[in-house]
């Protein structure tokens, strides 16, 4: 279908504020693919005859879009408003996989496997799985990627006896949802621990940054709702593509 067909999507007065419907709309077109990150959208008076508005309607719908960080609005000889690349918002306020963190946001999340193998799990991993020493695990490495643009490096250890056939399973998207599919064994929450480190050659090819670019890695067990260790990983993210959000603590007055 051509982007003529499909461009703009129809909004109506009775089914609420028209400058959210505008920015839903053009949200939805980015997660469809109508719009893809770099993307310049329709001037300010195409957008408005386009849905049948005003302009300044249109402005509110942008102001909306670019607190969601879906665009950014530059200035000058070459500005304009263009779809923003991704900003994964990982919210450690809850536990979700790499998958539903971008659904949410409205993110096209992908998956390509660089390694899948079973291994006798070494000493930290079999503490962390709390699994007998030399014990098996499967190891599944995966580039993982926002929107066609790559945000994250996975390297996962599952225990192999528990999860038998684990890498026969479809591991391009949520391997979570098939942990919950198959095993009922689903991870509800995660220790994590995250510290600042730079791209080395391999992962700056892999994440497309240069060699030194700050990263994150995060290193996690996840349990599932009976308390017992499901996934021993090291992830390591883009700095650049990520954002944190924690809770905040009001502390007491004295």
């Amino acid at each position: 279908m051509s982007k003529e067909s499909q461009w703009p999507p129809k909004i109506s007065r009775s089914k609420g504020l028209l400058h959210t419907q505008i920015a839903n709309a053009v949200a939805s077109s980015i997660t469809l693919g109508h719009f893809r990150s770099g993307d310049r959208l329709p001037p300010e008076r195409e957008l408005a005859k386009g849905f049948g508005v005003n302009r300044l309607t249109v402005r509110q719908a942008l102001a909306e879009l670019q607190i969601r960080k879906l665009i950014n609005r530059r200035t000058g000889r070459n500005g304009g408003t263009f779809v923003a690349e991704p900003i994964i918002e990982y919210d450690l306020t809850t536990f979700a996989g790499f998958s539903e963190q971008a659904q949410r946001l409205g993110h096209i999340a992908s998956s390509r496997i660089l390694r899948t193998e079973k291994v006798d799990a070494d000493e930290t991993t079999a503490d962390e799985l709390q699994l007998p020493p030399g014990s098996g695990v499967y190891e599944i490495d995966r580039l993982r990627f926002a929107d066609e643009l790559p945000v994250l490096l996975e390297h996962s250890s599952f225990p192999a006896d528990r999860f038998s056939g684990l890498l026969a399973e479809p591991l391009h998207g949520s391997i979570y949802e098939v942990l919950d599919r198959r095993y009922d064994a689903r991870p509800v929450r995660a220790v994590e621990r995250i510290t600042p480190i730079n791209a080395n050659v391999k992962t700056a090819r892999l994440l497309g940054v240069t060699r030194g670019t700050p990263l994150l890695r995060v290193e996690r067990v996840a349990f599932d709702v009976n308390g017992l260790p499901v996934e021993s990983a090291r992830d390591i993210l883009r700095a650049d593509r990520s954002r944190m959000l924690v809770w905040s603590f009001e502390l007491p007055t004295k």
